[in-house]
């Protein structure tokens, strides 16, 4: 990347962004040698300005940034990185350091819960008792929640009808996981269908 870390005394603006929800996490600064150091570790390093050194974030809390994909900006002076966070980001103990008022993405952070279901089975959890039960089970409960959100919408309540959609979004998510497919997926394809 042809990064211009003249225009701004050697430091440009760092935007972190959670790869999968598309949540703007945090905002940094990196000179040259952090910007190195990023890309050899993977792990997001910046230079604090306060402190007047290196910084890799996550160095005490180890809740480290990994590095998924960085774009630069279209002057060359502002970079893009998408991470996968092993914790909070913010050293108040929040996702993201802008304390949104509620997570506009969770539909993608529970994409990500079921998955850890999956890989890390919990007892007692309806996701691992779903999965259990097989794929037809999982499928006939999108059916059943397909139809019962149809009926919320025709005779209930805005709030029956949330619900029901609610039930209906995570069964559905449970599906597209035991079938190995996901959100990115789906929105892709919907994104091609648009054009």
């Amino acid at each position: 990347m042809n990064i211009d870390f003249t225009k701004t005394d050697g430091l440009v603006p760092v935007i972190i962004q959670d790869e999968q929800t598309l949540e703007v996490l945090m905002l940094g600064y990196m000179n040259q040698e952090a910007y190195h150091k990023t890309t050899q570790e993977n792990i997001v390093t910046f230079y604090s300005r306060a402190k007047q050194r290196l910084w890799t974030k996550g160095e005490t809390s180890s809740n480290f940034l990994h590095v998924k994909s960085i774009a630069l900006d279209c002057d060359n002076d502002t970079l893009l990185i998408k991470v996968k966070a092993d914790g909070p980001t913010c050293h108040t103990g929040s996702r993201s350091c802008f304390n949104t008022a509620f997570n506009q993405n969770f539909i993608m952070e529970l994409e990500n819960i079921i998955a850890d279901r999956y890989d890390n089975p919990k007892e007692g959890s309806y996701v691992n008792k779903l999965r259990a039960k097989g794929l037809n089970k999982i499928a006939q409960k999108v059916g059943e929640e397909g139809v019962e959100t149809v009926i919320a919408a025709l005779a209930e309540t805005e709030t029956d009808l949330i619900n029901e959609s609610s039930d209906l979004v995570f069964h559905l998510l449970v599906l597209l996981r035991e079938k190995g497919l996901t959100l990115e997926q789906i929105a892709k394809n919907l994104e091609q269908r648009h054009k």
